[in-house]
């Protein structure tokens, strides 16, 4: 399947990175509501790269990071600071990504 919405894998991790500043928006506001749809349509992006062929390397991190925000997404109580370490973690998948500040 090729991915014609993003054009590298870059592209990718940020526009996953808007959700979750999105989400980190409304936990902060704690807006559980609009939080959930911000997580929902990050999962929907984390989607697209795990079926990206071009994405074959690196894959089992974001398979890691999608089991690890479906934990936090399922968690009753959601913290905020939980959040930003895992905001990080998808920030530091790659050199031009790490460097953006949350």
């Amino acid at each position: 399947m090729k991915n014609k919405i993003y054009k590298n894998k870059e592209e990718q991790i940020l526009n996953i990175a808007a959700e979750f500043s999105r989400a980190k928006t409304w936990l902060t506001k704690d807006d559980k509501d609009e939080a959930l749809n911000c997580l929902d349509r990050s999962f929907e992006l984390i989607e697209i790269v795990i079926k990206d062929v071009r994405n074959q390397r690196g894959l089992k991190e974001i398979l890691r990071l999608r089991e690890v925000l479906a934990e936090f997404y399922l968690k009753e109580n959601k913290n905020t600071n939980e959040f930003i370490k895992i905001f990080r973690t998808l920030l530091n998948f790659n050199k031009f990504t790490s460097l953006v500040k949350i």
